[in-house]
């Protein structure tokens, strides 16, 4: 009887691994800029910048891996080399000068490894390239507004971005999408009204703080068009979880024929206001 509970047991053992395995798979295989069940890695980068970080990632988890490989291995040698069975007369060394000068010197090699190529690619992010789109988002309690500036002899718009929760992915779509030209540098700023919320967009490799009273500012570059999804990444308040961010990357004509429509849908008048035009 325990014979068969325990073959039961390792079927079901399997069978669990074989799920997760195809959830894994599935998640690594969805479209850019959509999260799944299960997914264990991050979404897939469709910006240099997050390409660069995926990677980084990648190599710093395969480093942590090694050394926790090599001090796991110490741990083993000291714990059969050094014994009481082993050694039954206790070793009266108090230092070693070599082994101590190797444990301070080998760490910082390491860790000025791992700083080079990490200022190297936070000097990426904060120094904007000139931009071809400028966009300015607004965080809200609890929704984000986005300004299109005034470009030329166009006047400029508002439009406000709340959660739809019809739509799917469930919690993640909005009424309104901030939209975006591909291929192109788009410069975001970010600020807040009310309390400290965060964009974030994990297709591009970003995130930036929305402070009251300051304007912060990331950039990107997407390389494929397509919807991507964010969200709120700074815990602010009870609707924090109902706060999506949505970018639609567009073709230039696209582009161009969605600023044409939306200047009209979003009628911006002089007090600074906004009216939305009938759906």
């Amino acid at each position: 009887m325990r014979t068969v509970q325990a073959k039961h047991r390792s079927q079901w053992g399997l069978a669990a691994i074989g799920a997760l395995l195809v959830t894994s798979t599935a998640a690594f295989a969805a479209e850019p800029g959509v999260p799944v069940p299960w997914q264990m890695g991050r979404q897939t980068p469709v910006t240099a910048e997050a390409l660069d970080l995926m990677n980084f990632e990648h190599v710093l988890h395969w480093l942590a891996f090694a050394i926790s490989l090599f001090v796991l291995g110490l741990l083993l040698y000291c714990v059969f080399r050094f014994n009481e069975k082993a050694n039954p007369v206790a070793s009266r060394t108090t230092h070693n000068t070599a082994i101590e000068i190797a444990w301070t010197i080998i760490p910082v090699l390491i860790l000025v490894g791992v700083a080079i190529p990490s200022f190297r690619t936070l000097r990426t992010q904060l120094i904007i390239p000139t931009a071809d789109v400028t966009v300015k988002a607004t965080g809200h309690a609890w929704y984000w507004s986005y300004d299109y500036p005034k470009a030329g002899e166009d006047g400029g718009f508002t439009f406000d971005a709340n959660i739809d929760e019809e739509k799917e992915p469930k919690l993640l779509q909005t009424d309104n999408e901030m939209v975006v030209p591909v291929n192109k540098v788009v410069k975001v700023q970010v600020t807040s009204t009310d309390v400290i919320h965060s964009w974030a967009m994990p297709s591009f490799g970003g995130k930036v703080d929305a402070i009251p009273g300051r304007l912060n500012e990331m950039w990107f570059k997407a390389d494929r068009e397509g919807v991507y999804h964010g969200q709120c990444s700074e815990l602010c308040g009870m609707r924090h979880a109902y706060m999506p961010i949505v970018v639609k990357v567009v073709s230039d004509q696209a582009y161009a024929a969605w600023l044409k429509e939306a200047k009209t849908k979003f009628a911006a008048i002089d007090d600074g206001s906004k009216l939305a035009a009938a759906k």
